[in-house]
């Protein structure tokens, strides 16, 4: 079973808190894909790209991992960046730089005859969600796929890069009526619902049909939710150098263990199930949380 996912592939240029200053390939669904691909899931990568140098580095880099990229580079279009800056505790804040850059170029017309009927399971978020015509593009593409694809949203709410809340809370909606499994970070839950308890926060978002909401709360502990019964996993402390991808890995790690193990869409009602592709993506994000920048784990990282 393959995975397409949909979204944005950018530059992090990643500040540290010693004034360093690293250009890193980045992304949500960049480091998704790229997680996916190393943990030996057959994953495509549809988004905007530039030929300029930053985009040659962020096509290797898809293309060292195995991921397939069938969307040519947008000739006249630079590289998107972000500016990822890090406290004292490995943690990120980002600024965007986005105008006349490739991300939010992808449109509908430069989706590859037949990827959406082909579709198996879909991954959306981040920029995806609010760059145009890019955003438009997702949204299509999600209402379009067949009923046996399992659909997985990470909002990854980006707020610098939110102009327009009514119009970005409406399309999100949309998407959530056929989202399947619904991963959202306590950063994402602040900004959706910020007068409301993170936790309940999270409960109502199964009330627009997702099987399995995935509710991170930081490095103590994930919250599993689905319509008929809920549970909590411990996150293992571990040696943090940064958080950045480590959102995108928990995602990836779920997917690529769903799939390995045989399962699809109509399987979420499986708990059991379940819990283990949340262990195992505990386990895949507090690997990349131990390296600097987006470096995900290989499947032969991992412990058997």
């Amino acid at each position: 079973m393959s995975v397409v996912v949909i979204g944005e592939a950018l530059v992090d240029l990643i500040l540290g808190v010693d004034g360093s200053l690293a250009a890193v390939p980045g992304g949500g669904p960049f480091n998704a894909a790229r997680t996916l691909a190393r943990l030996g899931v057959p994953t495509t990568f549809v988004g905007g790209l530039s030929p300029d140098e930053f985009g040659r580095r962020i096509t290797r880099a898809l293309a060292d991992d195995g991921v397939t990229v069938p969307v040519a580079p947008y000739a006249d279009l630079l590289t998107t960046l972000a500016v990822a800056q890090l406290d004292a505790h490995g943690a990120a804040s980002y600024a965007f730089y986005i105008d006349g850059t490739a991300a939010p170029a992808l449109a509908t017309h430069d989706l590859p005859a037949g990827l959406v009927e082909r579709i198996a399971v879909l991954h959306v978020g981040t920029l995806g969600l609010v760059l145009e015509p890019m955003a438009g593009t997702v949204e299509r593409v999600v209402g379009a796929v067949s009923d046996q694809t399992l659909v997985f949203l990470d909002p990854n709410c980006r707020a610098a890069t939110i102009h327009d809340d009514h119009a970005y809370r409406a399309r999100l909606e949309r998407i959530l009526g056929r989202a399947d499994v619904v991963k959202v970070s306590g950063d994402d839950l602040a900004w959706l619902a910020p007068a409301v308890d993170p936790l309940e926060a999270a409960r109502a978002l199964l009330q627009h049909g997702a099987a399995v909401v995935l509710f991170t709360d930081g490095g103590s502990a994930v919250h599993v939710l689905t319509p008929s019964g809920a549970f909590v996993l411990a996150v293992p402390r571990v040696d943090v150098v940064d958080t950045v991808g480590a959102g995108d890995a928990f995602g990836a790690g779920f997917l690529a263990t769903w799939i390995d193990a045989g399962l699809g869409r109509a399987d979420l009602a499986d708990l059991d199930a379940v819990r283990r592709a949340v262990e195992r993506a505990i386990v895949v994000a507090g690997i990349t949380c131990t390296r600097p920048g987006a470096d995900p784990p290989h499947l032969t990282d991992l412990p058997t």
